[in-house]
């Protein structure tokens, strides 16, 4: 599940004072023109939706319109001293898929009303907080009246540019499906991946040992040799089906993972790496087991990956519980250009974090470095383990 990112503000600052509210209300004025323009230009691409110019002129101006509400809802939360967020629906990358999106996306249409709004009433207020400091008269009315003012006009602008409770909730239905329907793919696919080894690996070799036993019994009065030599090899077979019946195991739930909890059971993974592996690690004694075996084999895949693609000289390790939230992190400075349609590694990854209503992000640009970060949230009350 990709994470559905707003514009960044400074959380945690309060709301801005009547100085800093003016400077605000100038550069609501600076955009004044090319919010008024980008209105014109939806107006005229809706009329000329009926021919292909249109739609075009539409596709071209999505971007921009995000781009300017962006910066409008950046201020009001400045203003606010809140995260206003943008919970866009996720894109494709196909500019016609993309605009389909975007019309059964109701921010777009937020966006919109707001074009209407910020080139009218809006405006108009923070225009007039801007003259009222120009006026010796009005200043007074300035110095007590302008702070009520725009945060009067950020309130407006933030209860258009994001959703509401009702829209959120939907929303978040439509993430926990996407998630879930991810989960019980890649449970699917583990489970034919677990036959599938059994049946090729323990299933063929025991399968032998059961043939060769069976031999040695016809030929123990015949030909002891013969038999002593075959039920020699069925021991050595048995054997070799244990250890392949332990590194299923092992797949399934890494002993190692029980007893050292994730913090040991990631330093074991850095630890069988080719390539030196910086580590961080901040976490409890011990996390929910499930929560454990996900982080784990996320980490896994992304080390596992680091090693058969990405030629990198070094990786790192970050995974560190602040009481609320397991962030995690695995990067490389290898080749690059990873990406989770390109294969089931990565998706894995998502897959098995999504079912913890986790957050992935994936940064690998061609030529390095490969980032993997997520947030899961998790509680924990045990003692905190710290490595470095």
């Amino acid at each position: 599940m990709s994470r559905l990112e707003g514009d960044p503000i400074h959380d945690g600052e309060g709301p801005a004072g009547r100085w800093a509210v003016t400077g605000y209300a100038a550069l609501h004025g600076l955009l004044f023109v090319p919010v008024l323009l980008v209105l014109v230009l939806v107006l005229v691409g809706s009329i000329l939706t009926v021919v292909w110019v249109g739609i075009l002129l539409l596709v071209g101006l999505l971007p921009v319109v995000r781009t300017l509400t962006g910066v409008h809802r950046n201020l009001a939360g400045r203003i606010l001293g809140t995260h206003v967020p943008a919970p866009y629906l996720p894109s494709t990358g196909a500019p016609f898929a993309d605009l389909r999106i975007a019309l059964g996306d109701s921010m777009t249409w937020r966006d919109l009303l707001w074009l209407l709004w910020g080139a009218t009433l809006g405006f108009v207020a923070s225009l007039l907080a801007v003259l009222l400091l120009l006026g010796v008269v009005t200043l007074p009315v300035w110095w007590f009246g302008v702070v009520p003012l725009m945060r009067g006009r950020a309130t407006v602008d933030r209860a258009i540019l994001t959703i509401g409770r009702t829209e959120r909730l939907e929303q978040r239905v439509q993430a926990l499906a996407r998630s879930r329907a991810m989960v019980v793919d890649h449970s699917a696919n583990e489970l034919r991946r677990i036959e599938r080894d059994l049946h090729d690996g323990p299933q063929a070799r025991l399968a032998s040992v059961s043939l060769s036993l069976g031999l040695a019994d016809d030929l123990f009065d015949t030909d002891p040799e013969v038999a002593r030599r075959l039920v020699g090899e069925a021991r050595s077979a048995s054997s070799t089906a244990i250890g392949e019946l332990r590194d299923i195991v092992r797949g399934i739930h890494p002993p190692v993972l029980a007893d050292r909890g994730l913090a040991g059971a990631v330093s074991a993974l850095a630890l069988d790496m080719a390539v030196p592996v910086d580590l961080d690690l901040d976490l409890p004694d011990r996390l929910p087991a499930p929560i454990e075996s996900a982080v784990y084999f996320a980490v896994a895949e992304c080390l596992a990956n680091t090693a058969k693609h990405a030629a990198a000289p070094r990786s790192w390790i970050s995974l560190r519980h602040d009481g609320v939230l397991l962030r995690g992190l695995v990067g490389d400075d290898g080749r690059g250009g990873a990406h989770p349609d390109e294969g089931t590694g990565l998706r894995g990854v998502v897959a098995r974090l999504a079912a913890f209503d986790g957050i992935v992000s994936i940064s690998s640009p061609v030529g390095g470095p490969t980032v993997v970060s997520w947030e899961v949230p998790c509680a924990s009350s045990s003692p905190r383990i710290t490595l470095s």
